[in-house]
């Protein structure tokens, strides 16, 4: 899928960037207290600091930066995990690492993560299917991972359930966000504990043949 291209009237890559990354942080926090259709261009061009005129030379829609929002999430939290997890080695032990450290991306990307799900399907046609494309990006880490698992005779799990189980990982560490107000008793140490034992005793546990259809 490619990514698509956010028309702009400016040459220089370096502003552009600069300029974009302020809007995307602008629009994270509005997005996050308002919404993304109760927040206007507007308010986006003045939390960035500067003018409506200069945010259209940048982007040519609201549909825009919330595009250039999600693929900015995106990219930090596939790149995050890619450096911090190396596939390789001991399966369990890599599955386990890479629990953790997302649990603690999507903590420190909480308010992100909010904005990315809860206003992802206001994007255009044209948008959406880049960005569900780099879900299942996300998601694919965890397939490996999964993968090397199996190769390794520490789970028993077919193909299609190794798809499964990887979106399965992936709600279950953004629990964290999602139910946030019902897990205040916890601390992140504590979840991210408590997920790991859930997560890996359930695949540990795992009958392949009961499994497969």
């Amino acid at each position: 899928m490619d990514k698509k291209s956010v028309e702009t009237s400016v040459k220089n890559e370096e502003l552009i960037r600069k300029r974009r990354d302020q809007m995307v942080k602008a629009a994270v926090k509005l997005f996050t207290e308002k919404g993304f259709h109760r927040t206007t261009t507007r308010e986006i061009a003045k939390a960035s600091g500067f003018s409506i005129g200069t945010l259209y030379e940048y982007i040519r829609s609201k549909d825009d930066v919330l595009y250039l929002v999600c693929d900015d999430i995106y990219r930090q939290v596939n790149t995050r995990i890619k450096e911090k997890i190396d596939v390789k080695g001991d399966g369990l032990a890599c599955l386990k690492d890479a629990i953790a450290t997302y649990i603690k991306i999507v903590d420190e990307m909480r308010s992100e993560m909010l904005v990315m799900y809860q206003e992802a399907k206001s994007l255009s046609k044209e948008s959406l299917p880049y960005v569900l494309n780099k879900e299942l990006e996300m998601a694919g880490v965890f397939e490996d991972i999964l993968g090397l698992c199996v190769q390794s005779g520490q789970i028993g799990l077919a193909e299609p359930e190794v798809r499964f189980f990887a979106q399965h990982i992936i709600v279950q560490c953004q629990m964290w966000t999602f139910r946030r107000w019902a897990l205040r008793g916890y601390t992140l140490e504590e979840f991210t504990q408590m997920q790991i034992n859930a997560i890996m005793g359930g695949l540990t546990s795992i009958n392949k043949a009961e499994l497969s259809v």
